[in-house]
């Protein structure tokens, strides 16, 4: 997989860890183990975005984004 394919994944979940755990503070919630959940659980995006094969981003659909091991 190419260096810049594989930034563009890490770069997906990244921006949706941080947002799942900034709207979870802002909510309220202070507990770090919580707010850390919250952004293992933001996997899920990018995981069904890479399982989808209409994407053409890095999905199965695109060319060698079925290489990707998540």
């Amino acid at each position: 997989m190419k260096k810049d394919k594989l930034a563009a994944i890490a770069g997906t979940y990244l921006r949706a860890a941080v947002a799942a755990a900034i709207a979870l503070y802002l909510s309220g919630v202070t507990d770090p183990k919580s707010l850390l959940m919250a952004g293992v659980a933001a996997v899920a995006g990018p995981v069904l975005k890479w399982l989808d094969p209409s994407e053409k981003a890095f999905g199965k659909g695109s060319d060698k984004g079925s290489e990707v091991a998540i």
